[in-house]
């Protein structure tokens, strides 16, 4: 997993990183709040929560510095990536 996000396609790729982990996420969750549901156990152990939440925070920096909306950029990727694209639109963003 790369260690710094420089730029939006890098938040993408973060994005997409993510989903392939099986992670439902939204921008603003802290990563040591996920669980698996069927054993209650964190996801992530610590260390790798800190990271993706650091990189999170870079996504937003990213994204706001190119004026783009980390939510609308992310939650399309999240869109697009699972098939929901199917019932629900994309941001006017990527249209």
């Amino acid at each position: 997993m790369k260690k710094e996000i420089k730029t939006t396609k890098d938040v993408v790729a973060f994005a997409k990183r993510l989903i392939k982990e099986g992670v439902n996420f939204h921008c603003d969750e802290d990563f040591k709040d996920y669980i698996n549901l069927k054993t209650k156990e964190p996801i992530y152990a610590t260390e790798e929560a800190e990271l993706r939440n650091e990189l999170m925070n870079q996504c937003f920096t990213v994204c706001e510095k190119n004026g783009a909306d980390v939510y609308d950029t992310m939650g399309d990727v999240l869109l697009k990536e699972t098939g929901l694209v199917k019932f629900i639109p994309l941001s006017t963003q990527s249209q």
